[in-house]
């Protein structure tokens, strides 16, 4: 038992809802029929290559596979990874490199 009461879960649950409700109808609601300034258009298409090492790197400095040790089998394989999509501008030849040299590493036993 959490000690919460079903009023406050609820509660939370609702202002939650509102909260991302808000933050859509900001952009589509407000700004969906206008044109986006240039600065906007410019800050937003790095959104993606903001999110995904967000996204990857406490798996590989902190993997729960290892109770949260870092392993050097994860570290080079994302440095791999690293290289080839800094060499390659291509996410899936990124990711399949980085999986590959993990799978490949682990069955080495590194």
């Amino acid at each position: 038992m959490t000690g919460w009461d079903s009023v406050t879960i609820w509660m939370v649950i609702a202002v939650l809802g509102i909260g991302t409700l808000a933050i859509r109808w900001s952009f589509l609601g407000l700004l969906g029929n206008r044109d986006l300034p240039g600065w906007a258009l410019r800050h937003l298409r790095y959104t993606a290559v903001a999110i995904l090492p967000a996204l990857i790197t406490p798996r590989v400095l902190w993997p729960a596979a290892t109770g949260g040790e870092t392993d050097p089998a994860r570290l080079a394989a994302a440095a791999l990874a690293l290289a080839v999509g800094y060499v390659t501008r291509n996410a899936l030849a990124t990711i399949a490199a980085g999986l590959a040299a993990l799978l490949l590493l682990q069955a080495l036993g590194l």
